[in-house]
C-alpha cells in the first residue's frame, strides 16, 4: 500500500500572501503552520489558511507538481483555488474531521 503525499497552498487571508508546499503529513504539516512552529516564510507572512491541496501517490510526482505551481503566475494559484474553492475558506476544520 502506498504513501500520501500532499501539494498545498495556505494564506493569511483571501487573496493575500500564498505559501506552496509538499507534504507527506497534511493535517500535522498544518498545524505546524497555524501554530507557527517553524520558522520561514509563511510564519514572517501569517500564512496559517489552508485554502487548496491535492493529493499524490508518488513523492516525486507530489514535488514535481510542488514546483510547477511556484512557477506560476499570481492569477493562475488564484484560479487554482477559486476552482474548488471559490471562498477561500480555511480547509482546517476539514482536513481534521
Amino acid at each position: 500500500m502506498g504513501r500520501d503525499y500532499f501539494v498545498y497552498l495556505i494564506t493569511n487571508r483571501k487573496h493575500g500572501t500564498l505559501y506552496t508546499g509538499v507534504t507527506n503529513d497534511l493535517v500535522r504539516r498544518v498545524h505546524e503552520h497555524r501554530e507557527g512552529l517553524v520558522d520561514g516564510f509563511s510564519r514572517r507572512h501569517g500564512c496559517k489558511h489552508l485554502v487548496w491541496f491535492e493529493i499524490h501517490g508518488d513523492i516525486e510526482a507530489a514535488i514535481l507538481r510542488e514546483k510547477q505551481v511556484k512557477k506560476w503566475l499570481r492569477p493562475w494559484k488564484d484560479a487554482l483555488i477559486e476552482q474548488t474553492n471559490p471562498d477561500w475558506r480555511d480547509l482546517w476544520w476539514e482536513i481534521i474531521k
